[in-house]
């Protein structure tokens, strides 16, 4: 969900501050997507002032996610509520997919690399963000400067929409192949792309803050719930899923799995909870 939340200047830096705005789009994703049903702007409030946002950060939050088209408001008497837009249904359908399935295999790779070359001028510092973003989501690394590889061949379309939207085709050179004798391994090319030991580390300090969590209910198990599906999303900027043959014996995906696992066990009860805060029938 790059358009939702940029990405850090550094391209292999993780998202490591929260705004109130990304939070909801998490908010969004995990309680209010499910059930197809308009939200209270207090309810929305009631969870981000629990996450640590005051209300004037939520409001704000609120209405500039409205402003980019991801909710529409419309008003029941003194009270205005919110209906996820056919952009955010996209949005959190492909999300969804990308951030929590436990059902991609990455046991089964046919070593074809998509290699995308994408120079970008020091001064376009906006546009430079943007892509990062966009193909940090999608599952790129890179290795050297502009130049970025994921062995995800089937985000070939996603990256080049990207690329179209930020007026950069004409000077792209993108194709699909397997490394030659020439140049440097892949296990090489896999450790200049991506910051791993970096991503093994966050996974390590989300296990420790969240898998010792037990016996919570109600307000603090919707708050973890909400924190925890925040951080797996942001996890996907560190972390492209490689397959196992590029990553053989990774404490980071074992990590990952606990997580996402964590995540599917505290759902019932933590929707519980929200049904009963956002009064849903």
């Amino acid at each position: 969900m790059p358009d939702a939340d940029p990405t850090p200047s550094s391209p292999k830096d993780a998202p490591s501050t929260r705004s109130a705005r990304s939070v909801l789009i998490t908010v969004l994703g995990e309680l209010v997507e499910p059930y197809g049903q308009p939200v209270r702007t207090a309810a929305l409030l009631y969870v981000l002032n629990g996450l640590g946002f005051g209300a004037h950060a939520g409001r704000q939050a609120v209405a500039r996610t409205g402003s980019a088209g991801l909710i529409a408001a419309r008003r029941d008497g003194r009270e205005t509520l919110w209906s996820l837009t056919d952009k955010a249904h996209r949005l959190f359908t492909e999300g969804d997919v990308r951030v929590f399935s436990t059902d991609v295999d990455i046991t089964q790779w046919d070593g074809q690399w998509l290699v995308v070359n994408v120079p970008i001028p020091e001064s376009h510092r906006s546009t430079r963000k943007k892509l990062y973003a966009a193909l940090r989501w999608a599952g790129f690394g890179n290795p050297t400067p502009g130049v970025w590889v994921t062995p995800h061949t089937g985000r070939a379309a996603e990256a080049a929409k990207a690329i179209d939207s930020l007026g950069l085709t004409a000077n792209t050179v993108s194709f699909i192949g397997t490394t030659a004798v020439a140049g440097i391994s892949e296990e090489e090319l896999v450790r200049r792309s991506w910051d791993l030991d970096a991503a093994e580390k966050a996974y390590d300090a989300l296990l420790e803050r969240f898998d010792a969590r037990q016996d919570e209910s109600g307000d603090e198990l919707l708050f973890a719930h909400v924190e925890l599906a925040d951080a797996l999303r942001r996890m996907t900027y560190m972390d492209p899923r490689l397959p196992e043959v590029l990553l053989p014996d990774w404490r980071g995906q074992r990590a990952a799995k606990r997580l996402r696992d964590l995540r599917a066990e505290w759902t019932p009860a933590a929707h519980a909870h929200w049904r009963r805060i956002a009064s849903l029938d």
